[in-house]
């Protein structure tokens, strides 16, 4: 029998081999990567935790308004503190951020005023009304759809010949499944734009589990047809997070071209709080399985062993956190009811006749 031409078997091992998951700290907060340890303060070191404990607190104050009708859309980021926060730890407020919907902790710490953010979730109009120093755009609702729109503002970057400047981007595990996404990155791989694109692998696209939408062992490995370096990392380690989306900041920025980065991560609850109930498609093991790796807890771990952290100072900080989270809600709360007819207004910037006969109607409704 003639030798075959292609083992595929060993093709196969091959790339999967070629995507090993960075890691810092373990999940007890263990250092086990001193190599790789990235040259951060101890005042940075705080400041990141301080960052992540924000967001969880952030997290919740979000669900309690949600419930009491004071929120819209509002999608859950417990357990993905490390992932989102020390990602964009790694960033300049000058670089360019492209959120998509669970990436609003992201987008507040890069400038956005936490009463726009609420503003947003509920769908008015002065929620997309940012800074002209906010270098950010709204969160994107349809999925992987800012890949494209994220390539298309690093690829400016170049033309305009801006120095040190780069683009970052989120998704999901099913946003990486979206035909969006591998055409962002092959125009950004192209060209060499600037740009850094995540894939945050939290496990699930709503309830699809993240081994029904790609035979891809690891989703890091999409970025090699694009021609563009692929990595995988701990999401829940917020050290290792931060150490991969630094090198690829530096990457993009000196002319190297975009990096993907998946984050190994996991949403502590549903995927939004538009009805969806995980416990019909997550066993307790999986939550166990995570929670004993909650980013908080490993990283609080770590700062405690070196004297940086107290239970003391993370109380105080959830306290100040939750009275500045309560004065937003209330800004928010003050902000002018949209009306439908400003609705319209808002929509169109050059409204055709039947919309303007559609607006004439509605003031004239909102009038009396």
């Amino acid at each position: 029998m003639a030798k075959q031409p292609v083992d595929y078997e060993a093709l196969l091992g091959s790339i999967e081999a070629s995507f090993p998951m960075v890691q810092i700290l373990d999940k007890d907060g263990k250092v086990v990567n001193e190599d790789i340890m990235p040259d951060l303060s101890d005042e940075e070191l705080v400041e990141l935790m301080e960052r992540m404990v924000w967001s969880r607190v952030l997290h919740d104050r979000s669900m309690a308004l949600a419930r009491q009708g004071r929120l819209g859309f509002y999608a859950p980021t417990m357990g993905q503190e490390a992932s989102q926060l020390a990602s964009h730890f790694a960033f300049k407020k000058t670089d360019w951020l492209y959120p998509g919907y669970r990436d609003v902790p992201q987008l507040i710490q890069h400038g956005l005023p936490v009463s726009q953010a609420f503003l947003w979730s509920r769908g008015h109009v002065e929620g997309n009304n940012y800074p002209e120093d906010l270098n950010a755009i709204p969160p994107q609702i349809i999925i992987g759809a800012q890949y494209i729109q994220a390539m298309g503002n690093a690829v400016g970057q170049k033309l305009a010949g801006k120095e040190d400047q780069v683009t970052f981007t989120y998704t999901g595990d099913g946003g990486s499944s979206q035909g969006d996404v591998y055409e962002g990155m092959n125009f950004a791989g192209r060209y060499k734009a600037p740009i850094v694109f995540y894939i945050q692998n939290n496990g699930y696209a709503i309830s699809t589990p993240r081994e029904k939408q790609s035979a891809a062992k690891a989703l890091a490995q999409k970025a090699a047809a694009a021609g563009i370096p692929g990595i995988q990392v701990d999401g829940m380690d917020p050290l290792a997070v931060y150490a991969v989306s630094k090198q690829a900041r530096e990457w993009a920025a000196a002319g190297n071209g975009p990096v993907l980065i998946e984050t190994i991560t996991s949403r502590f609850g549903p995927h939004s709080t538009s009805g969806d109930d995980p416990t019909r498609y997550r066993e307790q093991e999986s939550f166990d399985y995570w929670e004993q790796r909650d980013p908080l807890i490993r990283f609080r771990n770590f700062l405690t062993e070196k004297g940086l952290w107290s239970t003391e100072r993370e109380e105080e900080l959830i306290t100040q956190t939750k009275e500045e989270i309560k004065q937003a809600a209330k800004e928010a709360d003050q902000a002018p009811k949209m009306k439908i007819s400003k609705f319209l207004e808002s929509m169109y910037d050059a409204p055709g006749q039947n919309i303007k006969e559609q607006i004439e109607k509605y003031q004239a409704k909102e009038s009396k």
